[in-house]
C-alpha cells in the first residue's frame, strides 16, 4: 500500500467564507474569490507554496460546544528559545488578537518545554502558538 503524500485539515464553521479569510491572514494563505453564493456550505484555501495542506471550511448548524479533540499548531517560533521565543510570539499574538482571534494563555518556558501561547480563532476553536 502507498503512503499518503497529501492531506487537508476539514474545519467545522458556522461561516466558511469569513473563517478561511481569518486563517488565511494566519498562515500567509491564499483565498480564492469567494463564492457568488453568500453562504456556501464549503469554502476552501491553501498555502500558496504547495508546501502546507490545504484547509477546508465546512458550515455545519451546531455551534462549537466543548474543546477541540483535534486543533493547529501555529509554528511561530520555531528554532527560537527564551526571551527571543517568548517576544516572537507575544508579538504574532498581538497580530492575531487583531484579526480577531483571543488570547487564552500565555504558557511560560519550564524546564522541558518552550513557552506557547493557547489561543482561539474568531469562531472559538482552539489553536497554539509556538
Amino acid at each position: 500500500m502507498a503512503a499518503i503524500k497529501e492531506f487537508q485539515v476539514t474545519i467545522d464553521c458556522a461561516d466558511p467564507v469569513r473563517l478561511a479569510a481569518f486563517w488565511c491572514e494566519v498562515l500567509g494563505y491564499v483565498m480564492p474569490d469567494a463564492p457568488e453564493d453568500e453562504k456556501p456550505q464549503y469554502f476552501a484555501c491553501s498555502d500558496p507554496s504547495g508546501k502546507g495542506p490545504r484547509v477546508l471550511f465546512q458550515r455545519v448548524p451546531e455551534g462549537k460546544v466543548v474543546k477541540n479533540r483535534v486543533h493547529l499548531d501555529v509554528r511561530a517560533g520555531t528554532g527560537l528559545v527564551g526571551e527571543e521565543r517568548l517576544a516572537v510570539l507575544k508579538a504574532e499574538c498581538e497580530r492575531l488578537v487583531a484579526l480577531g482571534a483571543v488570547c487564552d494563555r500565555v504558557l511560560l518556558a519550564d524546564e522541558e518545554n518552550e513557552s506557547c501561547i493557547n489561543m482561539r480563532d474568531i469562531e472559538g476553536n482552539e489553536f497554539c502558538l509556538d
